[in-house]
């Protein structure tokens, strides 16, 4: 049992180390598509076709059978929850400073299965409930930032950009839920079927800004709104997909090795990457409470993996 939960947690922390850079390259995706909401959603549609062609190839080599009942429609909600949220949280990261709408959105995403966790499978232990908080406390520490976005554009924007990140954590809670129903059928389609649940509500979505708002920036002349898939944003889609997919099979497996809300919290931690990647790339002020809150983040993962 305490190798299953020591895999638990390598592999949780795996799976954040990757979504912190693919949610990056995502948000630096949607940054050369134009920085709106049809730039964001060409960005997860190619990022996801990309990732499902190369599940189904894996899958079929694999020889895995494809799922059925509950465990295809949790594949399909969750990805459903995923498409829509990585649409709004690629949009927040696109528009503002990386780090507030990565502490946001990491909080709600550790929040809601942690909580659905211990109201199914029983409290974890008052040493790993102790650690949860401390991990919230390490995930605002590290993402929260300064407060620049205030400055650099209206108020109402930003109020709306965090909004998104709201919006999106909830999402992305209520994903982590429904991968780790999925995942009882094995690792490789539980993946994929979310990522039909992905593309088709992002296809949906982006058929209905193009049918209304879409034609109007298209009326005046299109610009980056208008545009269509760009080598620089093909190029961020990929890393984007790679990275993503590879951090969300880690994901499966550590709930399959342990339970929801170790994994879900010490995943969620995944912040930590993306500021540090916007501070090497990007040149973001990493600041000195961000430097506390790594090591905070260290002190939550050996309370929770104990």
């Amino acid at each position: 049992m305490n190798f299953l939960l020591q895999g638990n947690a390598l592999l949780a922390l795996g799976a954040a180390v990757l979504w912190g850079g693919g949610d990056f390259s995502g948000g630096m995706g949607v940054k050369h598509a134009g920085e709106n909401l049809q730039g964001a959603l060409r960005v997860v549609l190619l990022s996801h076709a990309v990732s499902f062609s190369v599940l189904l190839v894996v899958a079929w080599a694999r020889g895995d059978a494809f799922p059925h009942g509950a465990l295809l429609a949790w594949g399909i909600g969750a990805g459903v929850s995923a498409g829509a949220s990585l649409t709004l949280f690629y949009l927040a990261l696109s528009r503002g400073a990386m780090g507030a709408s990565a502490a946001v959105s990491g909080l709600l995403a550790a929040a809601i299965p942690a909580m659905v966790s211990m109201a199914t499978e029983g409290s974890p232990g008052v040493l790993r409930v102790a650690g949860f908080v401390v991990a919230g406390v390490a995930i605002w520490m590290i993402a929260a930032g300064p407060a620049e976005v205030t400055e650099t554009a209206g108020k109402a924007e930003a109020k709306g950009t965090m909004g998104m990140a709201i919006a999106a954590g909830a999402g992305f809670g209520i994903y982590f839920v429904g991968l780790k129903h999925a995942g009882a059928g094995g690792v490789v389609w539980p993946m994929a079927t979310s990522r039909i649940g992905s593309l088709s509500v992002c296809a949906l979505i982006l058929a209905s800004t193009r049918i209304g708002a879409g034609r109007i920036g298209a009326g005046r002349g299109g610009g980056k709104e208008a545009g269509g898939i760009r080598w620089a944003v093909a190029r961020w889609a990929v890393l984007t997909a790679a990275l993503d997919t590879t951090g969300n099979m880690m994901f499966i497996a550590a709930t399959r090795a342990g339970r929801l809300d170790v994994a879900a919290v010490l995943a969620s931690l995944y912040p930590a990457s993306t500021i540090v990647l916007a501070a090497w790339v990007l040149r973001e002020k990493f600041t000195g409470r961000q430097g506390w809150g790594m090591a905070v983040a260290a002190v939550a993962v050996v309370m929770i993996a104990a």
